[in-house]
C-alpha cells in the first residue's frame, strides 16, 4: 500500500537525466525520485489497493501488480518479486508499507550543512496561497517585459546622476536613517519570497508556507516552493527569478518616492537592495542563481556531482555511473559548474582563514566607535538601538566564519574517519576511538590555538597602552567606520532537493 499522504507526480520535465526519473511527493513534504521500475510498481499498487482493500487480500494485490509489470515493462515478474521491491526498496523510502502491511523505517530529512536551519513557519500554506494570488498576475509576459525595462532603464538613470556611496555613507552616520535602511532592506526579503511565491501559483502549482529561520547564523526568510518541481523547466526558472523580479519591483517603488522626494535614505535602501539582488544570483552557495543552473540544465542537487567531476578532471579516472546517467550537454554545464565554484569556495574560505584575526579587531574597534557615540549622542535611544542593529552585522559573519570552520573539521574527522576505518574489523572498534579521539584533539587543539591568537590580537593594544614608556608619544587609535551590512545578511538562500534516483530529497525552500 502507498503510505497515507503520498503522491505520484510523474516523470521529471526538462530533466537532465539520459533516462528522466519520476518524482514522488511523500506525506511529509519530501520529494523522491525513482527510476521507472520503482515508479510504475507504485503505480500499480496505487491503481490496485482499493480493490484490495476492500476484499483484504494482500496476496492478490501483489499477483495484480506483477502481472501489470509484466505487461508494461515487458520483464518477467511474480508475486515474490513484488514483494522484494516493496520490502527493500520503496518501504525503506516511505513511499509503501512492507508486503506484510507494517510501516517501515524510512530515510528522513537530513540537515545539510548549507541548509536552513531551526526554521519556524509564519504564513500558513492557506495563507501563502491567498498572498500568491494577490500578486500572482505579475508575471504576465508584457508586463514582466515593461517592469523589467523600465527598472534597467531607472538604474542606469539614477546611478548615473546620483552618488550611492555617499548616501550611504551619509546614512550610516545617522541613527534613524540606519534604522529606517534596514527596515526597507528587509521589507524587500519578505516581497522577495512573496514573488517566489506568486510565481508558484500562475504556474498552478501551490506554494508551502512562508516563515524565517537560520542559514548558518544568519537570520534569513524563507518560501517552500517545493511544488514547483511539478512545472516544467520555464515554469521552475519563472520560481527561482521570481525572488529577484519582485525586488526590481521594489526598487522601482523606492526609485519613484525618491524622484518625488530625495532622500540619502531611499537611495542607501536602493544601494543595498542592489546588493541583495547581486547576492542572490550568484551561484556558489544555495542561492537562486545556484537554483537558475540547477533548473537550467534539470538536475536537483549539484553539488553531489562535485567528487565524481573532480575524480574524473584531476584524476583522470573513468567518469562514474552517476555522471554517464547525465545527458551531454547538461554534463558539460555542471563541469563547468563544479570547476568554478570550488576554486571559488576554497578562495573564500582562504581568505576568510587568514583575514579573520583583521576581521575580529575590526568589528572590536568598530563596536567600541559605536557604543561610545550611543552614549554621548543627543538622541540615545535611537542611536542605541542603530548600534545594536550594526555591531549585531558585525559579529554574525565572525560566528557564520567560525561555524563554517567548524562545519569544516567535523567532515575532515569523518572522512579520515571512514578512509582509514573502512577496512578495519569490528574487534578493532576501540581502535576507532583512539583514532577519533586524537582527530578531534588535533582539531580542538588548533581551535584552541586560533583563539588564544585572537584574544591576543584584541588585548594587544591595552597592553602595548599600559606598558608604554611616560615619555613615549602613544598614537591615538583610528575611528573606524562600520561599513554597510552585506546584502549576504539579509538572502542567505537555501533549499533542499532531491538526492537522486530513489533518493530522498529535502523540501524545496527559496529564500
Amino acid at each position: 500500500m502507498l503510505t497515507e499522504g503520498t503522491e505520484l507526480v510523474g516523470e521529471f520535465a526538462g530533466s537532465g537525466y539520459r533516462q528522466p526519473p519520476h518524482l514522488v511527493h511523500r506525506f511529509d513534504g519530501q520529494v523522491i525520485q525513482l527510476p521507472d521500475v520503482l515508479y510504475k510498481t507504485a503505480r500499480s499498487l496505487e491503481r490496485h489497493q482499493a480493490e484490495a482493500t476492500r476484499s483484504g487480500d494482500g496476496r492478490q494485490l501483489l499477483d495484480r501488480v506483477a502481472q501489470e509489470l509484466t505487461r508494461t515493462t515487458g520483464r518477467t515478474f511474480a508475486a515474490d518479486h513484488v514483494a522484494f521491491v516493496l520490502d527493500n526498496k520503496l518501504a525503506p523510502l516511505g513511499i509503501t508499507t512492507r508486503s506484510d502491511g507494517t510501516l517501515a523505517d524510512f530515510a528522513k530529512t537530513q540537515h545539510s550543512f548549507l541548509g536552513l536551519r531551526h526554521r519556524t513557519a509564519v504564513v500558513s500554506e492557506n495563507g501563502a496561497w491567498i498572498i500568491a494570488g494577490i500578486f500572482s498576475w505579475l508575471f504576465q509576459p508584457l508586463l514582466v517585459l515593461l517592469a523589467v525595462s523600465t527598472f534597467l532603464a531607472t538604474e542606469i538613470y539614477l546611478f548615473a546622476t546620483q552618488d550611492a556611496g555617499l548616501a550611504m555613507i551619509a546614512v550610516m552616520s545617522d541613527p534613524g536613517g540606519t534604522l529606517t535602511m534596514i527596515g526597507l532592506a528587509l521589507a524587500s526579503a519578505a516581497f522577495h519570497e512573496i514573488g517566489h511565491a506568486s510565481a508558484c501559483r500562475y504556474g498552478k502549482v501551490r506554494p508551502g508556507a512562508m516563515g524565517c529561520g537560520l542559514y548558518l547564523v544568519w537570520p534569513a526568510f524563507y518560501t517552500d516552493v517545493t511544488n514547483s518541481y511539478r512545472l516544467d523547466r520555464v515554469g521552475r526558472l519563472r520560481t527561482d527569478l521570481g525572488g529577484v523580479y519582485f525586488n526590481s519591483l521594489f526598487i522601482l517603488g523606492l526609485i519613484a518616492l525618491h524622484l518625488h522626494s530625495p532622500s540619502p535614505v531611499l537611495l542607501a535602501a536602493i544601494l543595498l537592495v542592489n546588493l541583495e539582488m547581486f547576492q542572490q544570483l550568484v551561484p556558489t552557495l544555495r542561492f537562486d542563481g545556484y537554483y537558475i543552473i540547477s533548473d537550467l540544465v534539470g538536475i536537483p542537487d549539484l553539488f553531489k556531482y562535485i567528487g565524481p567531476i573532480l575524480r574524473r578532471t584531476l584524476l583522470r579516472r573513468p567518469p562514474e555511473e552517476r555522471l554517464q546517467a547525465l545527458k551531454r550537454w547538461p554534463q558539460a554545464v555542471v563541469t563547468i559548474w563544479v570547476l568554478t565554484v570550488v576554486p571559488a569556495i576554497g578562495t573564500q574560505l582562504g581568505i576568510i582563514v587568514f583575514r579573520l584575526p583583521q576581521m575580529a579587531t575590526t568589528a572590536w574597534a568598530a563596536s567600541m566607535t559605536l557604543v561610545s557615540r550611543a552614549t554621548t549622542s543627543t538622541t540615545p535611544v535611537l542611536s542605541t538601538a542603530a548600534a545594536c542593529v550594526q555591531i549585531l552585522f558585525l559579529v554574525l559573519p565572525l560566528l557564520g566564519a567560525l561555524l563554517m570552520l567548524w562545519n569544516l573539521g567535523n567532515s575532515a574527522v569523518q572522512f579520515l574517519r571512514r578512509r582509514f576505518g573502512r577496512h578495519a574489523p569490528r574487534t578493532e572498534g576501540h581502535r576507532h576511538g583512539t583514532l577519533s579521539l586524537l582527530l578531534w584533539g588535533a582539531v580542538g587543539a588548533a581551535a584552541a590555538l586560533g583563539l588564544a591568537y585572537l584574544l591576543w590580537i584584541l588585548i594587544r593594544p591595552v597592553v602595548s597602552k599600559d606598558h608604554a614608556a611616560p615619555t613615549r608619544a602613544i598614537r591615538s587609535q583610528p575611528t573606524v567606520t562600520p561599513e554597510a551590512p552585506s546584502a549576504a545578511v539579509w538572502r542567505p538562500t537555501d533549499s533542499a532537493l532531491p538526492a537522486g534516483p530513489t533518493g530522498v530529497g529535502h523540501g524545496r525552500v527559496m529564500l
